[in-house]
């Protein structure tokens, strides 16, 4: 158990579970166009790398495809109508959150999400005001796996990057954190897609499920203020 003075997650598939929502937008989509939908078990491992990659499974086309500047961009009004219908914190997260708060310890969020829609969400969720930092996919001129990211939430949080755990569940999430001198753990229960191994990203250590953060956050802040 650590004395982490900070905690960042990232939001897509480590905080917040906005799977069926970001599918729902593609469905919508892809009736728009008049063609099939697809299931959530087959949509939810591409959530986590965007809308991109969820516009290319659909519409079997690259980045470099003419058309695929306007499906992004109509792709991202339906997720605005619809983004959070069925999004919810992950199971257990709820109380974890609260658990950092009564220690004092600031938690925040680091995402590649575009700002428009990590702060649509978090308003929705009702989680805006107790984030201590969040930055987003277009905050900085970079983005994950850059750890500048992970920096200026520090610099928000006034923690240095060595006190603080980074929680994610993306590939990106462990590199940045690592580059940044974090505790970097990886959310098995997250959106990794089955051609990843994440026992390859080489974090500090793994969590299936959010409640097991109990195992390696110290929330006595009585035990924290005497070290």
């Amino acid at each position: 158990m650590n004395n982490y003075e900070a905690v960042l997650f990232d939001l897509d598939g480590t905080l917040i579970d906005t799977a069926r929502d970001m599918g729902l937008a593609l469905n919508l989509l892809l009736k728009h166009h008049q063609l099939p939908n697809h299931k959530d078990h087959v949509l939810r491992p591409l959530v986590s790398h965007g809308s991109a990659a969820l516009i290319k499974f659909g519409f079997d086309i690259s980045e470099s495809d003419a058309r695929f500047i306007e499906l992004r961009d109509q792709f991202l009004d339906f997720y605005e109508q619809n983004i959070a219908v069925n999004s919810s914190l992950f199971e257990g997260m709820e109380s974890i959150l609260l658990k950092l708060e009564h220690a004092a310890i600031p938690w925040g969020i680091v995402t590649n999400k575009p700002g428009k829609y990590t702060d649509l969400l978090l308003v929705h969720l009702k989680l805006h005001k107790r984030a201590a930092a969040v930055i987003s996919g277009d905050t900085l001129a970079v983005r994950k796996p850059n750890p500048e990211p992970l920096y200026a939430a520090c610099e928000q949080i006034s923690c240095a990057p060595e006190n603080c755990l980074y929680v994610g569940d993306a590939l990106r999430d462990i590199q940045a954190a690592r580059a940044a001198g974090m505790t970097a753990c990886a959310a098995t229960y997250g959106y990794y897609m089955d051609s990843e191994d994440p026992w390859q990203w080489n974090p500090d250590f793994f969590i299936k499920e959010p409640l097991e953060l109990n195992k390696h956050i110290n929330f006595d802040r009585r035990a924290r203020n005497t070290v």
